[in-house]
């Protein structure tokens, strides 16, 4: 509006400008528009017109704007590389498109599969859903049925009778007291464990009358002993000390008594309490035959026959070696067999009854009942006559040469110093011992010292006097031990004596020697038999024998370890099932309660041994768990259907009587990582295994970054408090199998060969079952025993580096075997594997059994271990000996029994193959 009216008004605007000059200025932009429009689009046109006319030229080689042929275009040498590259280009995409087609193919049939597996897995879990239910279906029905066939049994609630309970009925006579009716059963529970409280002597004025050196060793006894209480009130027997008491300063009888009544426990009539009265003399007096003893029971070392009670006091030992430990050193060896005296006998009787040769009553007196006569005198002269005829040496003297030893009225007292006795006791075969004349004397000290001294030096014990009651004779069978021969038979006894076999003598003195090393030789024997004899009575199972608490050393874990191909190298053979399930322990027998009558007449009456220190023996044959030892030797017989078979049907089952078991085993190491790591790894894959017990041998521990392998069972390495080589057989907690494969850090041992021996051993529970065979012989120069490890085809030891043995041995080992063993395989490193294979022998009286040919079983290339060094067999000499010493005889057996089996690979070297092999 505002333009028009400008124009309209002369073209004048707000700029002054006329408006013909703006008209003009549009004018020119609009041509120069349509210009560049002309030139832009009709010119491409035209030139494109003209470019072609010139190519349809009749010569048509001069083109050179027109279209050309491939052919032509390569000829250009510019482009001649493109083409190549096009054409190679052009392939490669027709490869690719050739390998998406198959890759796609391929990923259609894996889709497929997927849902296959997937479809499989859920019938899978199905079906394993129904196999659990049917399980636990099982399991109940199991459990129900074993409900109904077993009784549920639970610990009876322990009754216990108030402090001042005097309702206990009374006996006619305390001469009549016997357990039924003298002792309170409720106080002793079977599950009481049998808690003993000792009275401490020193709170009473008698206790200063007491020999210091048997109330010390009493004391340090009483500390150790694992049934001793403090508590009073849950007593189930009290013990009180009485003697031997000291001559100038021993209370008056009745003193004593009120004292004894006074106890804070005695209840009126002392049930339940043990008076002990150990006698370290031969002349200690019987001071309690004057003294009221209510229902209490009396162990001593003498009796009186009004006084005795049978099968309620105990006849117990004198204490010789009250402070000390007997000094294997100076006994003398069980061999040879026939010493010097066939007999010995020094004594002087100071007070004898009439003899028999002035007054002869006659035999219808005797049988009537009255007192037999005196034999005495009939003794003397026989034994006079025996010596006078020189047939044997013999050596007899019923006169003192210096004054003898107090003694109780008709008992032969003792002759000089207890050293110069026992030098003539080991000049002697047999040693005599004359009862007291007077019959209403049971036992005396006399008597009972002339048997201790007889069975320390191994003298064959003569008791002449069939009446005598022996120390603990109602638990050991002391014929075995000792000969027991009626007085009127003094003229049959040089005949009796000289007609026993050297084989019969030797088992009578090795007997005897047990008997003196386990209940007369130390303190501790005599206060663990006495309790031992009153548990049995009230049938009482003993405590368990205490195992070795392992304290593991934290290790890692690293890969799954592999397998040795000269491990596994069993061609076709199936050696067992790898264990995948968890380890399965070995039945463990725990005293059942009920066997506890029985328990009383096989432990005590028909196998005295040390089996009485452990809460089982694997080796009864009254154990059912314990079955498997008695098939030895009837092979492999099945149980229910069998497993057992032949060719792989044997190969792949143990069979026999206990067809599941594993052994663990037991590995000793010391700083050898690497070893010990290759050692574990040969391990995988191993059938039967439990686990596998590293004895941690050094104070330095493993290092931290070291990777344990993985072998598919558990591995605990143990800390030891000590390097010691007694390590290698300490009964550990850890170790549940009855089965024990001890073997070194660098033992090289194939898998079929420690299957083989597993086999074996479960043939022979009671052995050493092993590898590595070795043999001692007499050196007769020096006259000695040597150790010897060549060759040969007889052979007495089997090593314990690769070796299978019962866990019941690394119990006698640990805490049975005479310490002074043990003291020697620490002082010299060496020499446990000798230790064992004594103790075995020792007990069983049957030589190891060697597997396979193999005589040397180290890893090649492994670090030269202690049997490399030069004094390693010098030692060994030094121990056999010793133990020689200690043992008392030789207790290995040669033998020339190996086994090998044609069911196993049986690699034999060629020049060694002439000695019979026992398949």
């Amino acid at each position: 509006m505002t333009g028009y009216t400008m124009l309209r008004n002369g073209g004048v605007g707000n700029g002054g400008q006329p408006w013909v000059l703006r008209w003009s200025s549009r004018i020119r932009l609009t041509w120069l528009s349509f210009t560049l429009f002309i030139i832009l689009v009709f010119f491409p046109l035209i030139a494109h017109y003209y470019l072609t006319t010139i190519d349809d030229a009749d010569d048509a080689g001069k083109r050179i704007f027109g279209p050309r042929t491939g052919n032509e275009l390569c000829e250009v040498k510019h482009v001649q590389d493109l083409c190549r590259i096009r054409e190679s280009v052009s392939e490669e995409l027709l490869q690719l498109e050739a390998k998406r087609q198959e890759l796609n193919s391929e990923i259609a049939k894996l889709n497929l599969k997927i849902e296959a597996c997937k479809k499989s897995i859920e019938n899978a879990k199905q079906d394993l859903l129904q196999l659990k239910n049917v399980i636990s279906q099982t399991e109940h029905s199991y459990k129900e049925l074993m409900a109904q066939n077993q009784p549920k049994l639970s610990l009876p609630i322990r009754l216990l009778p108030d402090k001042d309970d005097v309702t206990f009925p009374l006996p006619k006579s305390n001469r009549n007291c016997r357990l039924h009716n003298c002792f309170d059963y409720s106080r002793c529970p079977l599950t009481s464990g049998f808690p003993v409280y000792v009275y401490n002597s020193d709170d009473y004025p008698f206790g200063s009358s007491l020999d210091p050196l048997i109330k010390q060793a009493f004391e340090a006894t009483v500390r150790t002993n694992v049934y001793v209480t403090e508590n009073a009130n849950i007593a189930c027997v009290y013990i009180i000390l009485v003697g031997e008491m000291q001559e100038p300063v021993m209370p008056k009888p009745t003193e004593l008594e009120q004292q004894l009544h006074s106890l804070p426990y005695w209840r009126t009539d002392g049930h339940n309490h043990l008076i002990i009265n150990l006698s370290r003399k031969s002349e200690t007096q019987n001071f309690i035959y004057n003294i009221s003893t209510g229902r209490a029971m009396i162990a001593q070392s003498t009796f009186y026959d009004v006084q005795y009670r049978p099968g309620f006091d105990i006849v117990v030992s004198p204490l010789v070696h009250a402070m000390s430990e007997p000094n294997f050193l100076e006994i003398p060896p069980q061999v040879p067999v026939k010493r010097k005296y066939l007999f010995s006998f020094q004594g002087e009787k100071i007070e004898s009854l009439r003899s028999s040769l002035q007054e002869v009553r006659s035999f219808e007196e005797e049988i009537e009942g009255n007192a037999p006569a005196d034999y005495d005198d009939r003794i003397i002269t026989t034994l006079k006559a025996v010596q006078d005829s020189k047939l044997d040496f013999v050596l007899v003297e019923f006169t003192c040469k210096n004054q003898p030893k107090a003694s109780l009225p008709t008992e032969w007292a003792l002759c000089g110093e207890r050293d110069d006795r026992l030098e003539l006791l080991k000049l002697s075969t047999f040693a005599l011992i004359i009862t007291p004349g007077d019959t209403h004397l049971v036992i005396s000290a006399g008597c009972a010292m002339r048997l201790f001294e007889a069975l320390e030096v191994g003298a064959i014990p003569v008791v002449l006097g069939e009446q005598v009651q022996l120390p603990y004779h109602d638990v050991i069978r002391w014929n075995e031990a000792a000969l027991i021969i009626p007085k009127p038979r003094i003229t049959e006894v040089h005949f009796l004596l000289r007609s026993i076999s050297d084989n019969d003598l030797l088992a009578m003195r090795r007997q005897g020697r047990f008997l003196w090393e386990t209940y007369f030789s130390t303190s501790d024997n005599v206060f663990s038999t006495v309790l031992a004899i009153i548990r049995t009575r009230i049938q009482i199972p003993a405590a368990p024998i205490r195992e070795e608490t392992a304290v593991e050393i934290p290790h890692r874990s690293g890969k799954a370890a592999g397998t040795d191909p000269n491990m596994a190298d069993n061609g076709d053979l199936d050696l067992g099932p790898v264990e995948t399930e968890p380890p399965y322990a070995s039945p463990k027998y725990l005293r059942n309660f009920t066997l506890t009558a029985m328990d009383i007449y096989r432990n005590w009456n028909s196998a005295p041994g040390p089996f009485h220190l452990f809460p089982y023996t694997p080796f009864d044959p009254v154990l059912p768990s314990e079955a498997k030892f008695l098939g030895s030797g009837t092979g492999f017989r099945p149980i229910g259907g069998g497993a057992g078979g032949s060719g792989k049907e044997f190969q792949a089952a143990l069979g026999g009587n206990v067809p599941r078991e594993q052994f663990t085993v037991v590995m000793l190491t010391y700083e050898r990582e690497e070893v010990l790591m290759n050692s574990l790894e040969r391990l995988n894959g191993l059938p039967y295994l439990n686990k596998v017990v590293v004895v941690w041998n050094s104070p330095k521990l493993p290092s931290e970054d070291l990777l344990w392998p993985d072998i598919g069972v558990p591995i605990m390495v143990v800390r030891t408090e000590k390097n010691s080589l007694n390590n290698r057989f300490l009964p550990w907690d850890e170790i549940e199998t009855e089965a024990i494969l001890s073997i070194d850090d660098d033992a090289h041992l194939r898998h079929d060969e420690i299957m083989f021996g597993f086999r074996v051993w479960r043939e022979a529970r009671d052995r050493i079952v092993g590898f590595p065979g070795r043999y001692h012989a007499w050196d007769i120069p020096h006259q000695s025993w040597l150790y010897n490890s060549n060759y040969s085809c007889e052979l007495s030891m089997v090593l314990t580096g690769a070796a299978f043995f019962h866990k019941y041995y690394a119990y006698l080992y640990s805490y049975v075997m005479p310490q002074a063993i043990r003291d020697m395989v620490d002082e010299y490193i060496n020499c446990e594997d000798i230790a064992m294979n004594f103790l075995v022998s020792h007990l069983t009286r049957k030589p190891p059994i060697k597997v396979t040919s193999r005589w040397t079983f180290r890893c090649p290339g492994c670090p030269q271990a202690l049997s490399h060094d030069d004094s390693h067999f010098h030692e060994r000499h030094k121990c056999i000996n010793f133990f020689v010493k200690v043992y008392g005889y030789m207790p290995l057996l040669y033998t020339q029994f190996r086994v090998d089996s044609v069911l196993f690979k049986t690699r034999l070297p060629h020049d060694k193959t002439k000695c019979f092999k026992f398949i």
